[in-house]
């Protein structure tokens, strides 16, 4: 598998909800939330999905916020299902 082109990724960041940016070959959202107890609770339903999904973001973790990175390491930049698992993770908020 080939990684997206500058092109396929912009297009495709059109399709996600707001927050997420192109950087440094990944695409990266920083979820804000009220307190600690709400970030953790993020962080452990993004594990679950993760999980299920076979792909693992890398996530940085403070008191009330979230960085979730997605860049498939495999082919050394971002794949279809980067974005697939960005949308599932948003989707988690929606609920």
């Amino acid at each position: 598998m080939n990684p997206l082109n500058t092109e396929q990724i912009a297009q495709r960041l059109g399709t996600l909800a707001d927050g997420w940016e192109y950087a440094d070959g990944a695409i990266n959202k920083t979820y804000r939330f009220n307190d600690y107890y709400q970030t953790m609770a993020f962080v452990n339903a993004t594990a679950w999905v993760s999980h299920r999904e076979d792909h693992h973001p890398d996530l940085e973790v403070g008191y009330n916020q979230c960085r979730v990175r997605y860049h498939t390491h495999d082919i050394n930049g971002l794949s279809e299902n980067d974005f697939i698992c960005a949308a599932k993770i948003d989707a988690l908020l929606n609920i």
